[in-house]
């Protein structure tokens, strides 16, 4: 199973919105065939790692271990589940039960009726940290949201309003690779209307590989000049705020009692499984204040501003901490 999920994490981050799996056939103690999704709308770990196995009539006598229950219904694939009986694998061994409506156990129950051998919870916790914002798509019906945000060594994120002469970059090229690797991994990303203003944000993956999430903007006020990159094609951008004409994007007219609950929601719709927020500092805070995070990825540089905007504030202790060249990365759950 941990062979399984090594070979899941290699998907990242090119299955989004689907889970990463990886699936492992064993005959007589040794690995005869494996595989994993490799990105959204191809087969299934499962599909993969049977096709691997030289030798099909191996499959009969063999263990099929995967880390995600095999799907039971016809999406943009066939059901792994039904090829699984199709070769008479008379065992398969899962470490999470798929919480997806249409999946939900079914998968078990097919390969459970069809006389196979079926074993759950191998693992569990680890295939539930892999995919966690698959986990929280499906189970809080909303994404997984990620804040992320780069602070001076003595906790500011921006500089100064009056403050036009200075460079704004805090983190350096390592760390803002770093950052485009997160955003590839994301469905959508999100900024308040000041950053779109005062940065003039592309938010693409243009240093990472990958594909360029959603781009989220609260514009309640229609602010957003429109020759910013924000409405630029490289990306589909949606803004939260009143419909305007002439600009390349999609609206969503706000909801100003539930404005984050509602945005939230409007992205589980379109099936976004993560949503990384990345500022300005009042959106962040308000994501903090109102618990509605999941995960926060802070980038603690070395340079120091000695004034500007402060950086949020989190209430809570790091659980992991690493360093990116000079820079030093903090991350956080709200557990």
């Amino acid at each position: 199973m941990k062979r399984c999920l090594s070979l899941a994490a290699k998907s990242k981050p090119h299955v989004h919105p689907n889970p990463m799996v990886g699936s492992v056939i064993v005959y007589e103690d040794r690995i005869i065939g494996e595989g994993f999704h490799t990105a959204y709308g191809q087969p299934h770990a499962e599909v993969e790692a049977i096709r691997s196995v030289q030798d099909a009539n191996l499959l009969k006598n063999s263990i099929l271990y995967v880390n995600l229950e095999p799907c039971s219904h016809v999406g943009k694939t066939p059901p792994c589940a039904d090829l699984i009986i199709k070769h008479r694998i008379p065992r398969v061994v899962i470490a999470n039960t798929d919480p997806h409506e249409k999946v939900a156990g079914k998968g078990i129950a097919k390969l459970m009726n069809a006389g196979i051998d079926v074993t759950t919870g191998v693992l569990s916790q680890e295939g539930r940290a892999l995919n966690r914002a698959f986990f929280t798509l499906h189970e809080k019906k909303r994404p997984y949201v990620l804040l992320k945000w780069a602070e001076t060594s003595d906790g500011f994120i921006g500089r100064p309003k009056d403050d036009t002469t200075s460079s704004r970059q805090i983190s350096t090229s390592l760390t803002a690779r770093y950052t485009h690797q997160l955003r590839a991994e994301s469905g959508a990303i999100l900024v308040g209307t000041t950053t779109a203003i005062r940065d003039n944000p592309g938010l693409t993956t243009r240093h990472a590989e990958g594909r360029n999430p959603i781009r989220v903007v609260l514009d309640l006020k229609s602010q957003i000049p429109a020759s910013h990159q924000l409405f630029n094609t490289e990306a589909d951008t949606l803004i939260i705020g009143p419909k305007r004409e002439g600009v390349n994007a999609s609206f969503l007219e706000p909801d100003t009692d539930n404005l984050l609950q509602s945005v939230l929601h409007h992205l589980y719709t379109k099936g976004v499984s993560q949503l990384l927020v990345e500022g300005g500092a009042k959106v962040l805070q308000q994501f903090i204040d109102a618990s509605l995070w999941d995960e926060a990825i802070t980038i603690k540089a070395q340079v120091k501003w000695n004034a500007g905007v402060e950086a949020p504030k989190l209430a809570k202790q790091a659980m992991n901490s690493f360093s990116l060249g000079s820079d030093q990365v903090l991350m956080y759950r709200n557990s």
